[in-house]
């Protein structure tokens, strides 16, 4: 087992992905592609093709599905010394099809490893000796066990000093708004980076009111990072706001994933010793060039890709 704890920690829920080839309903596919999808393994990927020390922790069930996810977070340079391997529940599993243009995601998670994740088994010195512990509220949203283990890992970081980075990720087929709310909002609070969504805002707040919403984020300690407002990123960092737009793609093709690389090129930024303004940047060509690609991480591009971007050298092909 690792002794030295990577820079970011991170955790959740990952599971196994079936996908029709092409854009077809499941009822009509012949074929279904196998992959894996969770949003905060997928930051964990997208981080170490960016050359960031990065762990990811979570139950799998001890089936194949498991041992994939696992071998694959592994081959991908992602620490994964602290996952457990379940014998009593399985590794929950999605399915996701387009139906009439529009995609639709149907998940078989309930009684899943992850949802039994309990904060009594967190290795507490792991998240002390990190940088940085990301977490997102699709955990707190799983189950009762994964909220209470999401609050323990955030305790846990505050008193070490560890950075806090969390995405609300708002899932409102597995909870109500009120619920979401009365979890998500305290989260927030303790977040030394909260990187919610314009729309997830305006429900998390109850109003479509900016001047409204910014007035409470302004009471948080966070630097937050408001995706999704037009064609731009705001940054909110004390009195300071920053509008900083899209990174244009030259073309979309699947925009599942498009959030968690935007996260794993902020944090990998702030690693990095960027500003938070400088972090979004970055998190906005990564973000652009996942939608380019079919997958929930397939696409994440490596560091020499966005640096390329960044520094806008042109492709030399030999």
């Amino acid at each position: 087992m690792r002794d030295v704890s990577p820079h970011i920690i991170t955790f959740g829920e990952t599971m196994a992905l079936f996908m029709p080839e092409e854009h077809k309903a499941i009822e009509r596919a012949s074929k279904l592609e196998q992959s894996f999808g969770g949003a905060e393994s997928n930051v964990a990927i997208g981080l170490a093709r960016l050359g960031v020390s990065v762990g990811w922790f979570g139950a799998l069930g001890n089936d194949p599905f498991g041992k994939l996810i696992l071998k694959a977070l592994r081959g991908e340079g992602v620490d994964v010394s602290r996952v457990k391997l379940s014998g009593e529940a399985p590794t929950g599993m999605m399915f996701r099809e387009h139906v009439a243009g529009r995609l639709a995601v149907h998940y078989f998670r309930k009684g899943s490893a992850a949802s039994r994740m309990k904060a009594e088994e967190l290795d507490e010195d792991y998240i002390r000796g990190a940088k940085l512990l990301h977490v997102t509220g699709i955990t707190c949203a799983i189950s009762e066990d994964g909220r209470r283990t999401v609050r323990r890992a955030m305790d846990i970081a505050k008193e070490a000093g560890v950075k806090i980075s969390f995405d609300p990720n708002l899932r409102l087929k597995l909870w109500s708004i009120e619920e979401a709310r009365e979890t998500l909002l305290p989260l927030a609070a303790d977040a030394d980076y909260f990187l919610p969504g314009w729309d997830e805002l305006k429900l998390l707040y109850d109003t479509d009111d900016y001047e409204t919403v910014k007035s409470r984020l302004n009471e948080l300690k966070a630097v937050t990072v408001v995706k999704g407002m037009g064609d731009a990123t705001v940054v909110l960092d004390g009195d300071q706001e920053t509008s900083v737009p899209f990174y244009p793609a030259e073309q979309v093709v699947d925009t599942v994933g498009a959030g968690d690389g935007f996260g794993a090129g902020f944090l990998a930024g702030i690693m990095k010793g960027m500003t938070p303004v400088e972090a979004v940047r970055l998190a906005s060509i990564n973000g652009s060039l996942v939608v380019q690609m079919r997958g929930d991480w397939e696409a994440l591009p490596d560091w020499e890709v966005v640096e390329q971007r960044m520094s806008a050298k042109a492709w030399v092909e030999r």
